[in-house]
């Protein structure tokens, strides 16, 4: 960020603060990678506020201090409404999981309430605005290239593409890349060819079968309107030429067309979107990373300590507040704990801490707190046991999604079932091993991750659905902004 960026930052920051002294607010800002559960989450925590829905954690909510919640006009009138009537309606009704966030959008949220002390009562308004900030989490990969020229993107994005499992599936895109003279003469056809194949690669590696995280540039994979566009016609190259590249040849094209992203694409909504959230929480499917093996769980780890790294994370003081905006809390979130059974929670929070044991470090140094937890914004399961062999087994009890398979068996969308999940080894570090190292003995458990539809969702008289069964919710909700409540 330039000097002139940062001070047109600090006057927006002003305005807006300076406005919030009558009507506070708070942006919180929702991500996390590809199928982690961000729509679910935002549509959950809306949802049990609005009606009331089982928070004990929230301390506001427990004490009986909130008179009041209500939907407003989001402040942005050019960022599209979250759509959280049709979401619930899909959840609900028709018992399907919301599609994946493809765009950013908003929401606010008042909520009306009284200090928890008669000193906060007098001063206070009794009232602060959430509002609610849903963005793709491709979009969060690409802030660390803000800080990474056309030579440094290049080299990285080679090295990891001939790395472990990816080199089987950069083949293509590396022998495209080969053949091209990043010194000859630039021509559209080479870019548009090695463009394609560059996203072809990046959209294998996110392909569920191997489930890797670090992806950028994250328009390559949903480029919108932007398809096709200049800005999205380029690739690394190997073997750039020291320097500047000559005018005119294909690495000159290159590298200016990556600027250009980071010009037209990834400072904008730094500019305007990430670089004005207050709190924000990341989004984690750990459980899947861990089925693909160690290298897409250290893929994931490498991919969240550089997001991580870009946030704007530090203390607010109340002065400094006024002129630089900071994220002054952080939540890892490792989604999906209703596929486990209690007994593993704990450990799926230890094995996401340590995924993000650096990011954590990086962070906490800059004064803003963060934490890690294990959640299931609505909770599609049940737990019971079952005898197997005169041992009882924990499992847990759903609906699989249609199309589901389990030991052969494939489910239609109707019929529940108890599966055993697996239980996570106690020793988290034994998922950490470097490669080559010794195989463990015995060999690390396998996970059973089985999609389950949405729970049925009991009918009030009136016919209102009150609210959305969770685990962890109100403590996510509590700590993300519980304070401000008091």
């Amino acid at each position: 960020m330039t000097i002139a960026d940062e001070a047109m930052f600090a006057l927006e920051t002003l305005a807006e603060r300076t406005t919030g002294i009558l009507n506070p607010s708070l942006r919180l800002g929702v991500t996390g990678l590809s199928r982690a559960g961000k729509t679910v989450f935002i549509s959950a925590l809306i949802h049990n506020l609005l009606h009331g829905g089982r928070l004990p954690l929230l301390a506001a909510q427990r004490a009986g201090r909130i008179r009041s919640v209500r939907l407003q006009e989001q402040p942005d009138d050019a960022v599209p409404r979250f759509q959280y009537e049709d979401h619930i309606r899909t959840l609900v009704e028709k018992r399907l999981w919301p599609d994946s966030t493809r765009a950013i959008s908003e929401l606010r949220l008042t909520v009306e309430f009284e200090s928890a002390s008669a000193w906060g009562r007098l001063l206070s308004a009794g009232r602060l605005s959430i509002d609610v900030v849903d963005y793709p989490g491709e979009w969060l990969l690409d802030l660390p290239l803000l800080e990474q020229d056309y030579r440094a993107f290049s080299e990285r994005a080679m090295t990891l593409a001939g790395s472990g499992r990816r080199k089987a599936l950069a083949r293509d895109w590396l022998d495209c890349a080969a053949k091209a003279d990043p010194s000859g003469e630039a021509d559209e056809m080479t870019a548009r060819d090695l463009a394609a194949a560059f996203t072809a690669y990046l959209r294998v590696c996110k392909d569920d079968v191997h489930s890797f995280s670090a992806l950028a540039p994250g328009r390559f994979l949903m480029p919108g309107d932007l398809d096709g566009s200049p800005a999205l016609t380029f690739a690394p190259l190997p073997g750039l030429p020291d320097g500047k590249p000559a005018r005119g040849s294909l690495a000159a094209m290159m590298e200016r067309r990556y600027e250009a992203y980071k010009a037209h694409v990834v400072k904008p909504f730094f500019k305007e979107h990430f670089a004005r959230l207050d709190r924000q929480i990341v989004l984690v499917d750990t459980l899947q990373a861990l089925n693909r093996g160690p290298e897409a769980l250290g893929d994931l780890e490498n991919a969240l300590v550089d997001v991580l790294g870009a946030f704007r994370a530090g203390s607010n003081s109340w002065l400094g507040s006024l002129f630089a905006r900071r994220i002054d809390r952080v939540l890892v979130a490792a989604t999906k704990a209703d596929h486990l059974h209690h007994e593993s929670h704990d450990r799926l929070e230890m094995l996401t801490r340590r995924i993000v044991d650096r990011a954590v470090e990086r962070i906490g140094r800059s004064g803003a707190t963060i934490d890690v937890m294990a959640l299931a914004s609505i909770r599609a399961t049940r737990e019971a046991t079952v005898t197997r062999d005169g041992e009882e087994l924990p499992v847990i009890v759903g609906t699989p999604i249609a199309g589901e398979t389990i030991d052969g068996e494939v489910f239609d969308g109707k019929r529940r079932t108890a599966i055993f999940p697996g239980d996570l080894p106690e020793r988290t570090e034994l998922y950490f091993r470097p490669p080559g190292a010794v195989p463990v003995a015995p060999p690390l458990p396998h996970i059973n991750i089985v999609r389950f539809r949405p729970p049925e969702i009991e009918e009030t008289g009136a016919g209102l659905k009150l609210s959305l069964p969770h685990i962890r919710l109100d403590r996510a909700l509590q700590f993300l902004f519980g304070d401000r409540l008091a």
